[in-house]
Order: structure tokens, then C-alpha cells, then sequence
């Protein structure tokens, strides 16, 4: 800063070595970002009436399209197959030496030893239980 003979202060302002660096290498990486830039676009635009018949001319590898062409081929659905009905067989009676519950409808071999006439369950179609005695 410098102060003059009117009282005006006046600064002066040098540039330092390092903001020159600095000025030049963003002039450098510009000139490289402009030099890297594409060129203009080439584009056209066509606009033309069309008369509705266009003349291709029948010259050899030309062939119009047929006047019929063959309905499209039909292919049958696949038979129908019925699954046998299922038939519910019983399960087996309680092996030998073994308990069972007898339920109403339902009869089912014991987990585990209860007395005879004690109270026991199979389990029914819903999975619910269905109470009965032990045999």
C-alpha cells in the first residue's frame, strides 16, 4: 500500500510467480478441452410427398407378394388325460403286542403304553384330535 499526496491510499498489486503458473496451466488445459471437442453435427432433413404406389420395377431378385397366402397351420390341443380317483385305503391294524385307540371312525396305533380303557385321540382329517379309549 501506498499513500499519496492527497490522502488517497493507493495499493498495487504485482503478480506473484505462482498465479502466473497457475493462469497458464488453466490457458494450457483449455486449449486441450477446445482441441478435444467434437466437430459439428452433419444432419439433413428430407421432406417429400409420397404418392402412394411406389414403382420398384421388376428386375431380377424381385418378387411382388402373393395374392394368397395359406391360412395359418393349426395345431390341435394335447388330449385330455384323467387321473384315476383316488381310492383311501385304511392304515393297517396295530402290529401285535401293541395298543390302539379306538376313536369312533377312527382307528390308530398308541405312541406309548397307557392302561386299558384309559382315554386317547387320533388324529382326525382336519388334524383336530378326536378323543377315544385305549384298548
Amino acid at each position: 500500500m501506498h499513500l499519496q499526496a492527497d490522502g488517497r491510499i493507493q495499493v498495487m498489486i504485482s503478480p506473484s510467480l505462482s498465479s502466473i503458473r497457475r493462469l497458464t496451466a488453466a490457458l494450457a488445459l483449455s486449449a486441450g478441452f477446445a482441441a478435444l471437442a467434437p466437430g459439428p453435427a452433419d444432419a439433413r432433413v428430407f421432406v417429400g410427398i409420397g404418392v402412394g404406389v411406389p414403382f420398384y420395377g421388376y428386375g431380377p431378385g424381385f418378387y411382388p407378394a402373393p395374392y394368397y397366402y395359406p391360412p395359418p397351420v393349426y395345431y390341435p390341443p394335447p388330449p385330455v388325460y384323467y387321473t384315476p380317483p383316488q381310492v383311501y385305503t385304511p392304515a393297517p391294524a396295530a402290529q401285535p403286542g401293541g395298543q390302539t385307540c379306538y376313536a369312533g371312525a377312527y382307528v390308530c396305533p398308541m405312541d406309548r403304553p397307557v392302561p386299558t380303557g384309559a382315554s386317547c385321540y387320533c388324529p382326525g382329517n382336519g388334524g383336530q384330535r378326536v378323543w377315544g379309549r385305549a384298548n
